[in-house]
């Protein structure tokens, strides 16, 4: 792998990290536990979108598990991980496809984030009657992946192709 390569995931990987720990400070939103902004899914979307999906996959794990190392536990681990995998990977088929934007693959993406955390919780809790919080999270993921999917479009749009031009759109 070659040095600014390296150097790139080094940033974007410590600008997921400082936006976690920005948004661990911001309280739940209306008391509902598990609502968050997803900010660090921004870091995800600008690797997707500029530099290619294996970036975004490696990126997304490095991202999940360091946050889940300094700021979690092993169960905040495998909620991250079971969100984080099958958020990555609708928002890779979405982009794929070429008939989505951004906006729209950010959506579907903190909706798969959510769906991924239900269907863990199910399994390590042993039961299907925690899916009623899906319509909940449902509607917290739509809200924040449209968030997250304005911001990125703007920040995406604004970072230079040269930054990435070893990788860009791949």
């Amino acid at each position: 792998m070659k040095t600014r390569r390296v150097a790139q995931y080094g940033l974007l990987i410590a600008l997921a990290l400082v936006l976690s720990y920005v948004e661990s400070l911001v309280p739940a939103f209306f008391a509902v536990p598990g609502v968050k902004l997803g900010l660090t899914n921004l870091v995800v979307m600008v690797a997707l979108y500029r530099m290619g999906d294996r970036d975004a996959i490696i990126i997304n794990l490095l991202r999940i598990l360091l946050v889940s190392m300094t700021f979690g536990n092993a169960f905040s681990l495998m909620y991250a991980a079971a969100g984080g995998l099958l958020s990555g990977a609708v928002m890779i088929l979405l982009k794929r496809t070429g008939k989505f934007k951004m906006l729209t693959v950010s959506i579907a993406g903190g909706i798969a984030h959510n769906v991924g955390q239900i269907l863990i919780a199910m399994v390590l809790l042993g039961t299907w009657r925690v899916s009623y919080y899906l319509l909940i999270l449902w509607w917290s993921g739509l809200a924040a992946g449209f968030a997250i999917g304005i911001l990125s479009a703007q920040v995406v749009r604004r970072l230079p192709e040269s930054l990435f031009k070893d990788g860009a759109q791949r």
